[in-house]
């Protein structure tokens, strides 16, 4: 989409320099990632990125954040899962880590990221940390949810049998 816009640019050179510059993107974490994530990995879950950026800068700004090792799956577009909204990379999580979709809770901030997990047969929960509003996600969304901080709370309703 961008090409006609920026006629001196070849498809190729553009996607290596948009993939070169989303790794040196600074990332800025919408809350403490590490200890959000070490909870959530004592519960037992297994976790995962589906991304549609290149699979190389999620990886470099998962390090940055420090916090690479708590994923047991990473995916970009280019990781051979396909893109948001196909179930591709969803798929792919549950089949690497053994699960059945119908196991899986896809969070995301964006209609991309929820239609994926609709159709992969996950469950679906929206944040509010992209551009998307509440009203934007409800539909695809089993829950919405001001950010991946509340995420455990809101597992512990689905627990209590509040969810």
């Amino acid at each position: 989409r961008l090409l006609p816009h920026l006629p001196e640019w070849r498809a190729e050179a553009l996607a290596r320099h948009l993939t070169e510059a989303s790794v040196a993107a600074p990332m800025v974490p919408a809350v403490a990632l590490g200890p959000l994530l070490e909870g959530l990995a004592a519960r037992g879950l297994v976790l995962g990125v589906a991304t549609n950026d290149a699979e190389a800068p999620a990886l470099a700004q998962l390090e940055a954040a420090g916090v690479r090792g708590a994923f047991d799956f990473i995916a970009g577009f280019d990781s051979g899962h396909g893109a948001k909204p196909g179930p591709g990379q969803v798929l792919a999580f549950a089949a690497a880590t053994g699960r059945s979709p119908d196991e899986v809770l896809m969070v995301g901030d964006s209609r991309f990221d929820l239609a994926a997990g609709r159709a992969a047969g996950a469950a679906t929960a929206g944040v509010l940390t992209g551009t998307a509003r509440a009203e934007d996600l409800s539909d695809l969304a089993g829950v919405v949810l001001p950010d991946v901080g509340a995420l455990p709370d809101y597992l512990d309703g689905i627990a209590a049998g509040r969810g």
